[in-house]
Parts: C-alpha cells; sequence; structure tokens
C-alpha cells in the first residue's frame, strides 16, 4: 500500500500544551507508519485554516491534521473563535477532497482540561490515516 502523506498544522497560542499535542501527533503517526511531510505553525487557532488551504493545494499530502486548545477566558471569544476554525477547516476538507481532522479541543475548556487532553491529538491523526485508506478503497 501506497505511503501515506500527512501535514499538521498546529496553533502557537498556548505552545506548552500544543507543542505536547505536536510531539504526541509526530509520534502516532510514526507509529502508524505515515509520514509527516510537513509542520506549519500558525500563531492561533483562528488562524489555522489559511495554512491548511496552503497544504491540501500540495500533491504530496494526502489529509491535515490541525492542533490548538482554545481555552475559556472571560469573554465568548474562545467560541467564536472555535466555532469560525471548526466550521472553515471542514469547508476546506470538503472543497479539496482530502481529509482534514481537528485535534482542537475547546472551547470552554480550562487550562487543566487542556491539559488532560493532549494524547487526543492521536485520535486526530489516526483518524486522518483512516479516512485516507477509505478515500483510497473507493477510487
Amino acid at each position: 500500500m501506497e505511503k501515506i502523506n500527512l501535514g499538521i498544522v498546529v496553533s502557537e497560542y498556548n505552545y506548552d500544551i500544543t507543542m505536547m499535542m505536536l510531539e504526541r501527533a509526530k509520534e502516532h503517526a510514526e507509529f502508524l507508519g505515515a509520514d509527516v511531510k510537513y509542520v506549519l505553525k500558525a500563531p492561533g487557532t483562528f488562524d489555522i485554516p489559511l495554512l491548511v488551504r496552503k497544504l491540501l493545494e500540495k500533491k504530496d499530502v494526502d489529509a491535515v491534521v490541525t492542533l490548538g486548545a482554545v481555552i475559556e477566558g472571560e469573554t465568548e471569544h474562545d467560541e467564536i473563535v472555535m466555532q469560525n476554525a471548526a466550521r472553515k477547516i471542514e469547508d476546506l476538507s470538503v472543497e479539496f477532497g482530502k481529509p482534514v481532522t481537528l485535534g482542537i479541543s475547546g472551547p470552554g475548556e480550562s487550562r487543566l482540561q487542556a491539559e488532560a487532553r493532549i494524547e487526543k491529538a492521536r485520535d486526530a491523526v489516526e483518524a486522518a490515516i483512516k479516512l485516507v485508506k477509505r478515500l483510497r478503497d473507493i477510487s
């Protein structure tokens, strides 16, 4: 079977959490036999979709994994950021016909909850690989 090539877009916001998510994602991709071709760092979760688009345009990217932690603040800003980012990420996946998985935790979570969800980055990698395989099966 042809190797699966992944791109990862990770938010630098809440860096202490997101960089641990990135390490888990890269390790799990390697464990599952996929290659991480690109890792792009976005300033924040809201900025992720633009970089996702650039990766989806590349012929050597089969899927993109997004990683971030949207932690609750004093306003509803976290909800706006997450809803808009998630919607655009899904739109790009459908537009390009390539999987883009949502490994972004939040909104409405505390820093402690975000730390507890670091391992969820592995789920996003696994979903991306499963989707690529299923798309290849029906092609």
